[in-house]
């Protein structure tokens, strides 16, 4: 919380008061209750920041906005309280109950259940969002204009749903059944799903949804869906981002290309994907979180930001697995 050191500025007060004196100790001590009256007029903030799980999508915006604020709040200016709730809603709900007890001066929600958790917890303490894909489903606000109207903004990690949808028919133009693999238990998933239905229906392609209600079911359901698809589509989903290991060891043996929403679950088991910087999100987010703190910003009326760029890349080991040849224009993903 912004701290005011009061106590100080009433040291120095006395000093100055006491002048008159003329002693060579109430002059030194006048001049060390100003030279701590300076330290003290910067403002310095608690940021409580939640993140759903340990991933390396939502660890990079997490970097992001650290280091964003970092820099234009200096180093003494901002501390973090960073928690992360393991993938579970009532660490959740716990870690934002404590910094909503904490008076906090703003939280950082990574991912869609620290936001709308957040948002239920409090409507005082601005919240920043970021890797979460859609604010309008997440908050369940039906007339949306960009911002929220609330205590809550930030940004998305919606990659365009059409080019996404574009980068499958250039991939497996052959496909006539695609299968559309998420979490129902995460309403942006959703949201992805039918845009991305919407695109195979103006081409004509059929689909089908295949959905798990948590990570114990993802193999079962994977499993169904090779078995009548010719390709999947994962869209960003924060339940099948940890869990790429058992999508993967399911679908390249029965030869079945996934293609991904966000770049790591790209790496755990697809061919492709249409990339977004988590980092650059988040640092975006810590500038957007610097406006409201430092520059008084309303962030009721902040637009929703986006991330400036997308580029299409590919998983080498396992295109090279399937037989599929990506065009010049994809970027390989480096790993270790």
């Amino acid at each position: 919380m912004k701290k005011k050191l009061l106590s100080v500025l009433m040291v120095a007060a006395l000093a100055i008061s006491m002048t008159a004196c003329g002693s060579s100790s109430d002059s030194e001590g006048e001049k060390e209750a100003e030279e701590q009256t300076e330290e003290a007029s910067g403002d310095s903030y608690t940021i409580g920041i939640c993140q759903l799980v340990q991933h390396d999508a939502l660890d990079a915006a997490t970097e992001g906005f650290k280091d964003a604020l970092t820099e234009l709040c200096g180093e003494d200016g901002v501390t973090f309280d960073e928690q992360n709730a393991q993938g579970e809603h009532n660490m959740c709900a716990t870690i934002i109950n404590q910094f909503v007890s904490d008076d906090v001066d703003l939280i950082l929600a990574n991912a869609t259940d620290p936001l709308t958790t957040a948002a239920t917890a409090t409507a005082d303490i601005p919240i920043i969002g970021t890797s979460v894909t859609d604010y309008a489903t997440a908050l369940q606000i039906e007339d949306w204009t960009g911002a929220t109207g609330i205590n809550v903004s930030g940004t998305s990690d919606l990659a365009p749903i059409d080019e996404q949808e574009a980068m499958l028919k250039e991939l497996v133009p052959d496909a006539k059944m695609v299968g559309i693999l998420y979490c129902s238990a995460e309403p942006n998933s959703k949201y992805q799903a039918e845009l991305f239905e919407e695109a195979l229906e103006a081409d004509g392609i059929e689909y089908k949804e295949y959905t798990a209600a948590d990570s114990n079911e993802i193999q079962s359901v994977a499993t169904s869906a090779v078995s009548e698809v010719d390709v999947i589509y994962v869209p960003t989903d924060n339940t099948m981002a940890a869990n790429t290991e058992i999508v993967k060891n399911v679908c390249v043996p029965a030869g079945i290309p996934v293609i991904a929403g966000e770049q790591g679950i790209c790496t755990g088991c697809g061919i492709a994907t249409l990339s977004i910087s988590y980092y650059d999100i988040g640092y975006k987010a810590g500038e957007m979180a610097y406006d409201i703190l430092a520059n008084g910003a309303d962030i009721t009326t902040m637009d929703i930001e986006f991330a400036p760029e997308v580029t299409k890349m590919y998983n080498k080991e396992i295109c090279e697995e399937l037989g599929i040849t990506v065009p010049d224009d994809y970027v390989a993903i480096e790993t270790e």
